[in-house]
């Protein structure tokens, strides 16, 4: 065989071998397809399941809710110390399950790319003063004072501020639980020219250092003999870190264990306009 023909022989081959090669990348780029469908077709499901439940035990929850509240209010005829114990025992665990219902709705909501931005001017101090009197109720009948320290010399605020109180009544509930006595402290300040930190201090127990980086994971929960004592579906911090990027910002926190917590959020001062076109996509 002539030198020419040998290399012709060599190319062919190398040609096949190429070829088979190829064969073998498209089969693979078409399972990966197949499989990224798949996937897709599962988050969707289970996006649609969440959403359904969620709406399907609304009902019998306000049902539940309502049956308390006649019944606390004497309509059918005054209650006795003990019937009145049950009954709030009653009420205070719908709620509990209320609020895991909404958690569990607003994560199907973003993993569907159904959240909804809605952006407005607003005052901080007006956000502080519904946060104060959403949690006076909590705070007195509790030995934990919530403090909500005045933002001085703050501009108004362009973004979502039912989603900012959102998070921001994340961490509060969250340091009321974990914090038997002592205080809760509320505060914004400036972070540069356009941005502002949302912080929430408590002199709780602390969390340990293994579970910082996972603690705004979905479904984490802190191990501890409160947390054992208080139920939840641990998405709370997992919402405040997506709705926090829906807001183009970022949360965090620091702790130490018997020395308490600081979770804190930065937002821009101003929600751009393409952020807000985005989260709807």
């Amino acid at each position: 065989m002539s030198d020419s023909d040998a290399l012709r022989a060599e190319i062919d081959a190398l040609r096949a071998e190429l070829d088979e090669t190829n064969q073998g990348v498209l089969a693979l780029y078409a399972e990966l397809d197949n499989q990224a469908e798949q996937l897709r077709q599962a988050s969707e499901l289970k996006s649609r399941f969440l959403s359904y439940m969620s709406h399907e035990f609304r009902t019998p929850l306000g049902s539940i809710l309502s049956m308390t509240r006649l019944l606390t209010d004497g309509l059918d005829g005054a209650l006795n110390v003990e019937q009145h114990k049950q009954v709030d025992f009653i009420a205070g665990a719908a709620r509990e399950l209320s609020d895991m219902v909404d958690d569990l709705l607003d994560l199907a909501k973003i993993e569907a790319g159904r959240i909804t931005i809605s952006p407005e001017w607003f005052e901080l101090m007006d956000l502080f003063s519904a946060l104060r009197g959403m949690f006076r109720p909590i705070v007195e009948s509790s030995q934990t004072d919530l403090i909500f320290e005045e933002p001085r010399n703050m501009p108004r605020l362009y973004t979502d501020d039912k989603k900012l109180a959102q998070i921001l009544r994340n961490y509060i509930s969250n340091a009321l639980k974990f914090t038997p006595r002592g205080e809760v402290r509320v505060s914004a300040t400036m972070e540069g020219a356009d941005r502002v930190r949302f912080s929430v201090k408590d002199t709780g127990i602390g969390i340990p250092a293994e579970l910082h980086e996972m603690l705004f994971d979905d479904f984490t929960q802190v191990d501890s003999p409160l947390q054992k004592r208080v139920r939840g579906t641990g998405l709370g911090l997992s919402l405040c870190r997506q709705f926090a990027h829906l807001l183009g910002g970022e949360v965090g926190m620091v702790s130490r264990i018997g020395e308490g917590s600081t979770f804190h959020v930065v937002l821009p001062l101003t929600l751009a306009v393409a952020e807000v076109a985005d989260a709807g996509e």
